[in-house]
Protein backbone atom coordinates (compact mmCIF):
# COMPACT_ATOMS: atom_id res chain seq x y z
CA UNK A 1 0.00 0.00 0.00
CA UNK A 2 1.37 2.98 -0.98
CA UNK A 3 -0.02 6.76 -1.21
CA UNK A 4 1.87 10.10 -0.93
CA UNK A 5 1.24 13.99 -0.87
CA UNK A 6 2.87 16.53 -2.66
CA UNK A 7 0.82 19.44 -0.97
CA UNK A 8 2.56 22.47 0.70
CA UNK A 9 1.22 21.47 3.74
CA UNK A 10 0.89 17.84 3.82
CA UNK A 11 4.35 16.53 4.17
CA UNK A 12 5.20 13.18 2.12
CA UNK A 13 3.75 10.41 3.41
CA UNK A 14 3.05 6.37 2.42
CA UNK A 15 0.64 3.55 4.23
CA UNK A 16 2.47 0.43 4.92
CA UNK A 17 0.15 -2.59 6.25
CA UNK A 18 0.05 -3.25 10.04
CA UNK A 19 1.75 -5.60 11.74
CA UNK A 20 1.73 -6.97 15.21
CA UNK A 21 4.65 -5.32 16.59
CA UNK A 22 2.68 -1.69 15.73
CA UNK A 23 0.16 -2.83 18.45
CA UNK A 24 1.60 -0.65 21.31
CA UNK A 25 2.83 1.89 19.42
CA UNK A 26 -0.52 2.96 17.86
CA UNK A 27 -2.40 1.96 21.82
CA UNK A 28 -0.11 4.55 22.48
CA UNK A 29 -0.67 6.68 20.29
CA UNK A 30 -4.59 6.14 20.48
CA UNK A 31 -4.45 7.08 24.05
CA UNK A 32 -2.14 10.48 23.32
CA UNK A 33 -5.00 11.78 21.17
CA UNK A 34 -8.02 10.86 22.63
CA UNK A 35 -6.83 11.86 26.12
CA UNK A 36 -8.28 16.07 26.36
CA UNK A 37 -11.88 14.76 25.08
CA UNK A 38 -12.15 11.66 27.25
CA UNK A 39 -10.94 13.41 30.25
CA UNK A 40 -13.02 16.23 29.09
CA UNK A 41 -16.07 13.88 29.17
CA UNK A 42 -15.20 12.40 32.66
CA UNK A 43 -14.45 8.71 30.52
CA UNK A 44 -10.86 8.69 30.52
CA UNK A 45 -9.49 5.28 31.58
CA UNK A 46 -5.60 4.93 31.34
CA UNK A 47 -5.48 1.07 30.99
CA UNK A 48 -9.03 0.92 29.24
CA UNK A 49 -8.26 3.45 26.42
CA UNK A 50 -5.79 1.40 25.07
CA UNK A 51 -7.51 -2.05 25.81
CA UNK A 52 -10.16 -1.02 23.25
CA UNK A 53 -7.88 -0.71 20.24
CA UNK A 54 -5.94 -3.60 21.29
CA UNK A 55 -9.12 -6.07 21.73
CA UNK A 56 -10.11 -4.91 18.17
CA UNK A 57 -6.69 -4.58 16.61
CA UNK A 58 -6.63 -6.21 13.41
CA UNK A 59 -3.15 -6.36 10.95
CA UNK A 60 -5.11 -6.93 8.41
CA UNK A 61 -7.33 -3.93 7.94
CA UNK A 62 -4.85 -1.49 9.66
CA UNK A 63 -2.39 0.55 7.66
CA UNK A 64 0.34 2.64 9.11
CA UNK A 65 0.97 6.36 8.24
CA UNK A 66 4.67 6.51 7.53
CA UNK A 67 6.84 9.76 7.13
CA UNK A 68 10.31 9.67 7.28
CA UNK A 69 10.24 6.16 8.27
CA UNK A 70 8.58 6.61 11.33
CA UNK A 71 4.75 5.75 12.06
CA UNK A 72 2.87 9.21 12.50
CA UNK A 73 -0.48 7.45 12.66
CA UNK A 74 -3.39 4.69 11.53
CA UNK A 75 -6.25 4.15 9.44
CA UNK A 76 -8.27 0.77 9.72
CA UNK A 77 -10.74 0.22 7.12
CA UNK A 78 -12.44 -3.42 7.18
CA UNK A 79 -15.29 -4.75 5.38
CA UNK A 80 -18.46 -5.92 6.97
CA UNK A 81 -22.32 -6.21 6.19
CA UNK A 82 -21.46 -5.20 2.59
CA UNK A 83 -19.42 -1.90 3.21
CA UNK A 84 -16.41 -0.95 4.52
CA UNK A 85 -16.10 0.71 8.47
CA UNK A 86 -13.25 3.06 8.51
CA UNK A 87 -12.38 3.21 11.83
CA UNK A 88 -9.45 3.85 14.41
CA UNK A 89 -8.02 6.76 11.90
CA UNK A 90 -5.35 8.53 14.08
CA UNK A 91 -2.90 11.20 13.53
CA UNK A 92 0.10 12.04 15.74
CA UNK A 93 -0.16 15.49 17.36
CA UNK A 94 3.14 16.54 15.58
CA UNK A 95 1.41 15.95 12.41
CA UNK A 96 -2.03 17.14 12.81
CA UNK A 97 -2.84 20.58 11.05
CA UNK A 98 -1.26 19.91 8.16
CA UNK A 99 -3.56 18.80 5.30
CA UNK A 100 -2.19 14.79 6.28
CA UNK A 101 -5.54 13.74 7.61
CA UNK A 102 -7.28 14.78 4.72
CA UNK A 103 -5.15 13.23 2.21
CA UNK A 104 -5.44 10.01 3.91
CA UNK A 105 -9.12 10.10 4.18
CA UNK A 106 -8.88 11.08 0.37
CA UNK A 107 -7.16 8.13 -0.38
CA UNK A 108 -9.04 5.75 1.71
CA UNK A 109 -12.16 6.81 -0.04
CA UNK A 110 -10.59 7.15 -3.58
CA UNK A 111 -9.66 3.15 -3.20
CA UNK A 112 -13.35 2.24 -2.14
CA UNK A 113 -14.67 4.57 -4.62
CA UNK A 114 -13.34 2.60 -7.10
CA UNK A 115 -14.16 -0.70 -5.47
CA UNK A 116 -17.40 0.24 -5.75
CA UNK A 117 -18.15 -0.09 -1.92
CA UNK A 118 -19.67 2.35 0.61
CA UNK A 119 -18.19 3.66 3.05
CA UNK A 120 -19.08 3.98 6.97
CA UNK A 121 -17.40 6.00 9.01
CA UNK A 122 -17.42 4.55 12.90
CA UNK A 123 -16.69 7.24 15.60
CA UNK A 124 -17.11 7.62 19.08
CA UNK A 125 -20.57 8.48 20.51
CA UNK A 126 -20.22 11.87 20.66
CA UNK A 127 -18.65 12.62 17.13
CA UNK A 128 -16.48 15.60 16.91
CA UNK A 129 -16.79 18.15 19.77
CA UNK A 130 -17.63 21.60 19.03
CA UNK A 131 -14.55 23.07 20.45
CA UNK A 132 -12.97 20.40 18.04
CA UNK A 133 -10.07 22.14 15.59
CA UNK A 134 -11.65 23.75 11.96
CA UNK A 135 -10.09 20.95 9.96
CA UNK A 136 -10.91 18.09 12.01
CA UNK A 137 -14.80 19.58 11.41
CA UNK A 138 -14.90 20.06 8.30
CA UNK A 139 -13.08 16.16 7.58
CA UNK A 140 -15.59 14.59 9.48
CA UNK A 141 -18.53 16.75 7.56
CA UNK A 142 -16.74 16.05 4.41
CA UNK A 143 -16.34 12.09 5.06
CA UNK A 144 -20.25 12.24 6.15
CA UNK A 145 -19.89 12.86 9.90
CA UNK A 146 -22.11 15.25 11.54
CA UNK A 147 -19.99 17.87 13.64
CA UNK A 148 -21.09 19.38 16.89
CA UNK A 149 -23.64 16.77 17.51
CA UNK A 150 -24.48 13.07 18.55
CA UNK A 151 -24.40 11.47 15.84
CA UNK A 152 -25.18 8.03 16.79
CA UNK A 153 -21.67 6.60 16.10
CA UNK A 154 -21.60 6.32 12.82
CA UNK A 155 -22.16 8.14 9.14
CA UNK A 156 -21.60 6.57 5.70
CA UNK A 157 -20.54 7.63 2.20
CA UNK A 158 -21.95 6.20 -0.77
CA UNK A 159 -19.56 4.58 -3.16
CA UNK A 160 -18.91 7.45 -6.30
CA UNK A 161 -18.64 10.55 -2.90
CA UNK A 162 -22.64 10.68 -2.15
CA UNK A 163 -22.26 11.55 1.64
CA UNK A 164 -25.00 9.93 4.04
CA UNK A 165 -25.61 10.54 7.59
CA UNK A 166 -27.65 9.11 10.64
CA UNK A 167 -29.97 11.76 10.94
CA UNK A 168 -32.14 12.85 8.08
CA UNK A 169 -29.95 10.95 5.12
CA UNK A 170 -28.11 7.43 4.68
CA UNK A 171 -28.98 5.60 8.04
CA UNK A 172 -26.52 3.26 8.51
CA UNK A 173 -26.54 0.19 11.30
CA UNK A 174 -24.27 0.00 14.08
CA UNK A 175 -21.12 -1.30 12.91
CA UNK A 176 -20.78 -5.18 13.59
CA UNK A 177 -18.31 -5.79 16.52
CA UNK A 178 -17.79 -2.17 16.94
CA UNK A 179 -14.94 -1.73 19.55
CA UNK A 180 -14.18 2.07 19.17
Amino acid sequence: MSAGSTSAHSPDWTLRSAATADIELIAELRATVMRADLERLGRYDEHRVRQRLRDGFSTRHTSIIVIDRALAGCVTVRPAEGRQWMEHFYLAPHVQGRGLGSAVLRTVLERTDAQGMTVGLNVRRRGVRPGARPATRRRRQRAGGRAGRRAGGQAGRRAGGQAGRRAGGLRLPRPPESRT
